[in-house]
């Protein structure tokens, strides 16, 4: 792993976002390493205050609007992780993801980096979440009365603040994905078990979650599991998720 690309796929929720960008860019990095804002769909007001933010920061980050490559509606979480695929491979990197309601300090990046060279059997390497509080949150609550310490993880990630090393990214096409799912931190969590890498949560590497602020649907289902499935079973969580 020669180099880290940081991805972001954003929808609306522009204060966070803002939070997140400014995160990323303050963080001590040695590693080389690219930063990839994936824009989807979000409004028109929200996508002008990126392509600002793209300008005021000399264009330290790219800014890619997904509304220039297809007319698909969002969530296009394939179509991104198709696309950073394909850049990793050419130069050798791991993908980082980084969600917009995810912030960290400022080692955290080259940290979660160099931890994960150390690992050569590291299929992806993710970082616990935490409040304000500094008290795990979801989506690794079952993880609080771990050791804090690089765990090896049997429980499947979220894409919070994950990386997907070059070990996995070599394995599998992400042209295969399913293109019925919205996400695929769960099924990039299974492939990587299956194929026999290992999967490690950095229980001492935290960075603040502010969960899902732009994706009310999520917040269902870290509070309401059941009204979640109610919600999926009629049909009405496809709303939630326009």
């Amino acid at each position: 792993m020669k180099a880290l690309h940081i991805i972001t796929p954003v929808k609306n929720s522009i204060d966070t976002t803002m939070d997140t960008i400014d995160a990323v860019l303050a963080s001590k990095i040695t590693v080389p390493y690219r930063y990839t804002i994936y824009n989807d769909f979000s409004t028109p007001e929200n996508t002008a205050a990126l392509e600002k933010k793209h300008e005021e920061t000399g264009g330290a980050f790219t800014l890619v609007n997904l509304s220039d490559l297809t007319s698909h509606p969002s969530p296009n979480y394939d179509l991104v992780l198709q696309m950073a695929q394909r850049d990793a491979l050419e130069a050798e990197a791991g993908i980082l993801v980084i969600e917009s309601d995810v912030t960290m300090d400022a080692d955290a990046i080259q940290r979660l980096f160099d931890e994960t060279l150390k690992r050569a059997d590291c299929g992806l390497a993710a970082s616990v979440t935490v409040n304000e509080e500094g008290d795990i949150n979801y989506p690794y609550d079952y993880a609080h009365d771990w050791p804090r310490e690089a765990i090896d993880c049997p429980r499947h990630f979220s894409f919070c603040f994950t990386l997907i090393t070059p070990l996995l990214l070599n394995s599998m096409d992400f042209k295969t994905l399913d293109p019925k799912r919205d996400w695929y931190d769960v099924t990039l969590s299974h492939a990587s078990l299956r194929k026999g890498f290992k999967n490690y949560l950095f229980n001492n590497i935290p960075v603040l979650h502010r969960p899902h602020s732009s994706r009310p649907w999520k917040k269902i289902k870290q509070q309401n599991l059941l009204k979640y499935w109610w919600l999926k079973y009629t049909g009405s969580l496809k709303k939630l998720k326009q």
